[in-house]
């Protein structure tokens, strides 16, 4: 994922950015660029230790349908093999995949800031409201 991409994804979990903002970016994606997308994002899921408590959280924020299918596989728990099933739906299922994903994120990467943002080496967990923050870890490709 660009570093422009993985600095508006935290800023969503910060509350910085609405969803709406980057559902807008994620269509703009091929299909291919969209499970790539995806992917990655899992990948900031895992590193943010979500757990199978923060899957119910992650559906009411994400204002899902319970019955969708990606809230059905992920009602299954939050291992890899689950959540990389999200990405193999249908792409008329991938917006709503995204959707919970981030929510999930959002979940998950709450519960970490407070311990984790006082790292200076983790930019993720900057105030990222913080236009001249942001301009430096653009400035620096994220190799903070």
């Amino acid at each position: 994922m660009e570093i422009e991409n993985e600095i508006l994804v935290n800023k969503y979990a910060q509350s910085v950015i609405e969803i709406e903002d980057l559902i807008l970016i994620f269509n703009t994606f091929s299909h291919d660029d969209k499970k790539k997308y995806l992917y990655d994002l899992l990948f900031f899921i895992l590193q943010s230790t979500a757990k199978d408590e923060d899957i119910e959280p992650a559906i009411e924020i994400s204002k899902l349908r319970r019955t969708y299918t990606p809230c059905v596989i992920i009602q299954k728990g939050v291992g890899t093999h689950n959540l990389k099933r999200l990405l193999n739906l249908p792409e008329n299922e991938l917006n709503k995949s995204l959707i919970l994903l981030l929510s999930l994120f959002k979940i998950a990467y709450m519960k970490r800031i407070e311990t984790e943002k006082k790292d200076i080496y983790k930019w993720w967990y900057w105030d990222l409201s913080d236009d001249k923050k942001v301009k430096t870890i653009i400035e620096n490709r994220g190799n903070i």
